[in-house]
């Protein structure tokens, strides 16, 4: 029998979603989505106001597809300004002394900012980057972590109708130089350093080679973590951030910026070729986060008596970090942000900070969930977790035993999973559940509002109870306004393999009851005697065992059937995968999916190639195991595993013959 997850009914009678459909006569959540898809002129010409968005000027039309789908154009001539709606708007409407940001140290400091005081920071900054020359325009690029400074700089930069830029903090200086040469940025914000378990990481010096080896001339000003900083300086170059606020106005009238400005330069992580620059608008960047926050993980809003508290576990230069800053701001609710690792100094840690700060959104990537299921749930059980209402998936599909885990050991059944899919070129998802809905495990339940998606076979045909391609077949205000200075590949990317359809990449599943999944990226999608299949769908039942931790599967080159399937496990604390487990587990995927997908080999290991963010980079495992040698992304947390890895394909080969 299949697991049906049902939201309690005190859940639903208290939902932002519930409200809204009942003050506009919507029967339930499926036929909102669907009107939100079929007339989007509807959903995205009042959704500025049903989220209370000042404009500075209203727009004429709510968008203009006269240039094609591909260059859509939103709310023309429209003007509006980032940073007036996540700051002055809050503040104007006498929410000003409540806390919009929460900062924890590894080292147990603590600062907060309230909406009133980000705001006196935000205007000195602004007015410093004036002085400096910064205009309309301008990239202001950011290499530091989720820290005050950080999201500081991202408003100013916004204010000023210039360019936000943040840069991944775990970066080598070669991919930091790429990102500041392909953006030629005018300034940049870094960090002395910051913790990670116990350790200094000494940002600075990074910062200086990326900037050596980049040729760009610019300002760098560096945000002070540590009482004594031995670090490399130019007087004429470098500034502390202290240093630059001081003595400034605390008063900068934001720019009016058109709709259509852009706001945000995020360069995806350049796992394959060189990275592609996404530039998100100033509307796109305010309407999707805060749009996903208020209706499907049912954040609410500073004008109600509830406290909420967002905690994603993610990084200022990957998509989530931007997104979940802007989008709990425009709500003026809050966002909470740590410094380090989870599990350092204590395993409980993440339990106690929510107990400790009243957290009411927990999110993350599976790979972080399943770090904190291997730490056991003493910590669960010794905390109290009742400020949490719901928690969140992103960055690689949920395998069923984290879901359960996460539904079941953390949240007692009571508590949704917003698992959600999208990227970086949208700012946001275009698969996701709200609070209002019933789950099936690991399921991503359906479209965002306003996000016409559909699930193609390889001839452009929907397809139901059978893998396909997610598209997109109508624009939405957040797609990337083609790449940075690349159009030409901005269409072969997204608008190439179908015409006139966005192709995201994503390997996806529509089931027989018509949930979502996303079985992985369709680079990863193995082909065995002409039968596709995603790597998550294997993965799923082998994380299933009890022996089991984490896995990763790929196609391996055979004569006969063109691809095998080969996996590589992470074993259980105290667990060893000898030949009666890899039985079990071979039994466990030929009998949930059939002889044919039952993996050829399965092979132990002790770590897997991952990003910070957590998800498993299977491109560096293929191209090892196919290749024998792989290029390393800077996006590598571990690179240490890319030896294990070496070692265990060398392993596999001996197997093979």
């Amino acid at each position: 029998m299949v697991y049906i997850w049902s939201p309690p009914k005190d859940l639903i009678n208290s939902a932002n979603v519930t409200e809204f459909m009942e003050k506009n006569k919507i029967e339930n959540y499926n036929s909102l989505v669907k009107k939100s898809q079929d007339d989007l002129k509807w959903f995205w010409g009042n959704l500025p106001d049903w989220l209370g968005l000042e404009w500075f000027r209203k727009f004429d039309e709510v968008y203009d597809t006269t240039q094609g789908i591909e260059w859509t154009k939103w709310y023309l001539n429209g003007k509006i300004n980032i940073s007036y709606n996540a700051l002055d708007r809050i503040i104007k409407n006498g929410f000003g002394n409540k806390t919009a940001m929460i900062w924890y140290g590894e080292d147990g400091k603590v600062v907060k900012l309230s909406y009133i005081e980000m705001l006196e920071k935000v205007n000195k900054l602004s007015n410093y980057l004036t002085e400096i020359g910064v205009k309309k325009g301008d990239v202001i690029s950011i290499y530091a972590p989720l820290m005050p400074e950080t999201v500081i700089s991202m408003y100013a930069a916004f204010r000023l109708g210039a360019i936000a830029n943040p840069i991944f903090s775990g970066f080598a200086p070669d991919a930091v130089a790429e990102r500041l040469k392909a953006a030629n940025s005018k300034v940049l914000i870094t960090s002395d350093g910051y913790y990670r378990k116990g350790k200094i990481i000494e940002l600075k010096k990074s910062a200086d080679e990326a900037v050596e080896r980049s040729n760009v001339s610019l300002k760098v000003i560096v945000a002070r973590r540590f009482e004594k900083s031995n670090i490399p300086w130019n007087d004429n170059r470098d500034i502390w951030f202290d240093d630059a606020i001081n003595g400034k106005r605390p008063e900068f009238e934001a720019i009016e910026t058109d709709a259509e400005d852009p706001a945000l330069l995020m360069f995806t992580s350049g796992t394959t070729g060189n990275p592609k620059g996404a530039v998100i608008s100033q509307i796109g960047t305010i309407l999707q986060p805060a749009k996903e926050h208020y209706f499907n993980l049912d954040i609410k809003t500073g004008f109600s008596k509830e406290n909420d508290i967002l905690w994603w576990i993610t990084d200022i230069g990957w998509m989530m970090g931007p997104w979940q800053v802007i989008g709990t701001q425009i709500l003026g609710a809050s966002h909470f942000s740590l410094e380090g690792a989870l599990d350092y100094p204590n395993k409980d840690k993440v339990w106690k900070l929510i107990e400790d700060f009243k957290i009411t959104h927990l999110g993350f990537a599976a790979t972080a969930a399943r770090l904190l299921k291997a730490l056991g749930n003493e910590g669960i059980e010794k905390h109290d977790l009742s400020s949490l209402r719901a928690f969140g998936n992103t960055g690689e599909p949920i395998d069923e035993d984290t879901w359960f885990w996460v539904m079941r050991d953390v949240g007692k059944e009571q508590r949704p999973l917003i698992n959600l899919s999208g990227g970086t070129e949208i700012l946001g998802c275009f698969l996701l559940p709200s609070v209002v809905v019933s789950l099936k495990p690991s399921t991503l339940w359906g479209p965002g509002l306003g996000m016409s998606v559909e699930v193609y076979d390889d001839y452009g045909n929907p397809v139901r109870n059978k893998p396909g391609y997610l598209v997109a077949t109508k624009p939405s205000p957040s797609m990337t306004r083609g790449l940075w200075k690349d159009p030409k590949r901005y269409i072969e990317t997204y608008w190439n393999t179908f015409k006139g359809v966005w192709f995201h990449g994503d390997y996806a599943l529509i089931d027989e009851d018509g949930y979502w999944y996303i079985l992985g990226r369709a680079d990863d999608v193995i082909k065995v005697a002409g039968k596709r299949i995603g790597p998550a769908e294997l993965e799923t039942i082998i994380n299933a065992h009890n022996s089991v931790a984490e896995s990763a599967c790929i196609g391996y080159p055979d004569p006969i059937k063109g691809e095998v399937i080969v996996c590589f496990a992470i074993p259980k604390p105290g667990k060893k995968l000898n030949d009666k487990e890899i039985n079990e587990i071979k039994n466990m995927v030929s009998t949930k999916l059939g002889k044919p997908f039952e993996p050829e080999k399965i092979i132990e290991v002790k770590d897997l190639p991952r990003t910070r963010s957590g998800k498993i980079m299977r491109r560096i495992i293929r191209d090892i195991a196919k290749e024998g040698k792989a290029t390393i992304s800077p996006v590598v947390e571990n690179p240490d595993s890319v030896e294990e890895i070496k070692r265990a394909v060398s392993e596999l080969k001996k197997l093979m013959k």
